[in-house]
């Protein structure tokens, strides 16, 4: 009786150990759990073709966490919201962005995170919601993919109906240019001819010219130094007479000052007298043409007889 007494008891006892390590652990799980993770949001304004759920979530090339969900936004179907999970220990900064991003060729898409300076604030203790959303930046895919919507509207207008008619009738006039050509071969040689021989032409004349200027430059050097020693002596003797001239003015300057105050005051009168006298003349040769003898003799000129 006293050793079934014990098993039961050493049963009871095993049983609430393992219930209570079991309680433990799972208390232990759920506790890691909310301290080593955290939840945030990226919400993306561009197609997400190629994220899952259980994709990698990336910072600067490091895997830090998983995409937990994808769904769209309920107010706006063209975003859609990835929530993630993320080491709680991952520095996410109010300016850290996310982005769609490959790991390679053929690799899975993935979301890469970027960015966060050491100045600024963890993005958790500016945003206090459960999941705080993570700012994001257009992605290489969706800028390859805007380039090539680009190219391919202007190649629709490159190749528009209109243009390809107008590139048509080019092609067609270069077709007609060509056999054009192709007739006149012996005149298109001929011009050819020509034009090497007045090639040669002006070779020989450049030859000959490039000859003459360096004879030219030749005598110029031989006769510079003479043309400088007569500049010299002509520069020396325009500065003896202009030292003569002064010393003239310097020895004359009496009579000059004098010249302008008298023979100048003297010279307005003489003029005037001048001028009375010409006028004078200017009657007495009028009269003189006019009528000599009466200006002579003092009687009028005898009347010729008429019968």
């Amino acid at each position: 009786m006293e050793t079934k007494a014990n098993y039961v008891l050493i049963g009871a006892f095993t049983l609430a150990v393992g219930v209570a390590l079991l309680l433990f652990g799972l208390w232990a799980a759920k506790y890691s759990t909310e301290r080593t993770w955290q939840e945030y949001r990226v919400v993306f304004n561009e197609p997400v073709t190629g994220l899952m759920t259980g994709s990698p979530v990336q910072y600067n090339g490091i895997t830090v966490g998983s995409i937990t969900k994808l769904s769209l936004a309920p107010n706006d179907p063209r975003q859609a919201i990835a929530r993630i999970r993320l080491d709680a220990e991952t520095p996410v900064k109010t300016d850290t962005r996310a982005k769609l991003a490959i790991t390679s060729l053929t690799g899975p898409t993935i979301i890469q995170l970027t960015g966060g300076t050491p100045q600024a604030h963890r993005l958790t203790d500016s945003d206090r919601s459960d999941a705080p959303v993570i700012q994001t930046t257009p992605s290489a895919l969706q800028n390859i993919t805007d380039t090539a919507n680009r190219i391919v509207d202007r190649l629709d207008t490159v190749f528009s109906d209109r243009n390809v008619a107008s590139i048509g009738k080019t092609l067609q006039n270069l077709d007609e240019i060509s056999s054009s050509i192709a007739t006149q071969k012996a005149d298109l040689q001929m011009l050819i001819v020509n034009a090497r021989q007045a090639m040669e032409k002006l070779d020989a004349t450049l030859a000959t010219t490039q000859g003459t200027m360096d004879r030219l430059d030749k005598n110029l050097v031989q006769q510079l130094p003479q043309l400088v020693d007569k500049l010299d002596a002509s520069l020396a003797k325009l500065d003896s007479a202009a030292g003569n001239a002064d010393a003239l003015l310097s020895e004359n300057r009496a009579a000059i000052n004098n010249f302008a105050n008298d023979g100048l005051a003297q010279l307005g009168p003489t003029l005037a007298e001048l001028r009375a006298l010409v006028r004078d003349l200017r009657r007495v040769s009028d009269r003189l043409e006019g009528n000599p003898a009466r200006y002579l003799l003092g009687r009028d000129a005898p009347k010729e007889f008429e019968p």
